[in-house]
């Protein structure tokens, strides 16, 4: 199968040519088809496997037909961060780039006006985040009504930062008659339960076993002391002469300490999270991207988006109290059919969160130690789980994982 079997548009099968793309992923020949044909999908898709291409080909392909001069949104895709809203639309915007269709972002943490000045000009792709989609609808400076396609991506991690309210508010500005896609990296049942009220008939597309992690992706545990694991993360990075490491931490502090210490040790890194301006996080990716620092240490909620190509390393520093948001973080490797590598570093307090993690890999990390970094035995690397409390427990309910933010 080939892109131009889709029957796509030439001006896109130019693009697809240009990006250098042989031959469609199972996602991509799975979605694109069924989006072509005008079905509601829902799929399941790990990062790296091509999801974007395979709901912006189609759209950009049914907008160009259509050709119409209408100054109005026919296509917005929701995203539930910056980084990835921008990197959804630099994609739009590239497979589009021998088409007429005018691309715009809108996000938070910047100025509104350069992105009112956008919209001014017309749109005919909106991609935001859903926060600044309302304050826009709120100004009156988008108009949905004539409204297309709608495009959630990354369902799961807009549940997970209690999104689901706002969703609410922006379906009551978009028409009924359009087309919906969902696509997500992990199912559950707050997600089919989204899904009931958004879909019409949908198209359920899973391309790997639900909720698994990239199949290309080497995942190693290694038990260790707490106090040990800022060493253990500069040793595995210099011994091995590592160039790109992505490290995750459960905190903006962690990140920023962890960062301080591993620059002590000669290791050029730094942090991205939350509280970063969006241009210190900006300038901290492309650092990272073109080689000018060794490690960036992400949050899991700046860690959405990050489309670097090649990468070889994760390394969870801390595990996830969301079991879900581990498959998220690996997924930052092994990407586009590319080999990569992720290691946990598993102190003694973490093994119920481990054993969270199993549960929807439905199998077990390899756990070892590494010479020299072996844990002291006297600290029990065996706690129980912690009792459930009155006001949640960390259990498979999202609520109950990570309150709203």
């Amino acid at each position: 199968m080939t892109f131009a079997s889709f029957g796509l548009a030439p001006a896109l099968l130019k693009a697809v040519e240009a990006k250098g793309y042989q031959q469609p992923t199972p996602i991509q020949s799975a979605a694109i088809p069924e989006i072509l044909n005008k079905h509601d999908v829902m799929a399941g898709a790990q990062t790296g496997t091509g999801k974007t291409a395979a709901f912006a080909l189609p759209i950009l392909h049914r907008l160009h037909e259509t050709n119409s001069d209408q100054p109005l949104v026919k296509a917005l895709v929701l995203a539930p961060t910056r980084e990835l809203a921008q990197q959804v639309s630099q994609s739009f915007s590239f497979y589009g780039q021998h088409t007429h269709h005018k691309v715009v972002m809108a996000y938070g943490g910047v100025s509104i006006n350069n992105q009112l000045s956008a919209l001014e000009q017309g749109v005919d792709i909106l991609v935001a985040t859903p926060g600044r989609l309302l304050d826009l609808l709120s100004r009156k400076a988008v108009d949905l009504s004539a409204l297309e396609f709608l495009v959630l991506d990354e369902a799961d991690r807009m549940l997970d930062m209690g999104f689901i309210d706002d969703i609410k508010r922006i379906l009551k500005s978009v028409p009924s008659t359009r087309q919906t896609l969902l696509f997500s990296a992990t199912f559950d049942d707050a997600i089919f339960k989204l899904s009931q009220g958004l879909l019409q008939d949908p198209k359920l597309i899973e391309v790997d076993q639900r909720n698994a992690a990239a199949s290309q992706v080497e995942q190693i545990a290694y038990e260790v002391d707490k106090h040990k694991k800022r060493e253990i993360t500069s040793y595995l990075i210099g011994s091995n002469n590592w160039q790109q490491v992505l490290i995750f931490t459960r905190t903006k502090v962690g990140a920023d300490t962890l960062a301080k210490e591993m620059c002590k040790d000669g290791l050029k890194t730094q942090s991205i999270h939350g509280d970063k301006s969006q241009g210190a996080r900006e300038r901290a990716l492309a650092d990272f991207k073109n080689g000018s620092i060794r490690a960036l240490v992400a949050t899991d909620v700046a860690s959405r988006g990050l489309d670097i190509a090649q990468l070889k390393y994760v390394i969870n520093y801390e595990l996830p109290h969301n079991a879900e948001d581990y498959i998220h973080r690996i997924g930052r490797t092994g990407r586009a059919g590319e080999t990569g590598k992720a290691i946990t570093l598993l102190s003694a307090d973490e093994k119920w969160l481990l054993d969270e993690v199993h549960k929807i890999l439905d199998t077990r990390l390899l756990q070892q130690w590494l010479p020299g970094y072996e844990p002291d035995l006297d600290q029990n690397f065996s706690p129980e789980k912690p009792k459930k409390s009155k006001r949640g427990n960390s259990g498979s309910h999202r609520k109950s994982r990570r309150p709203r933010r």
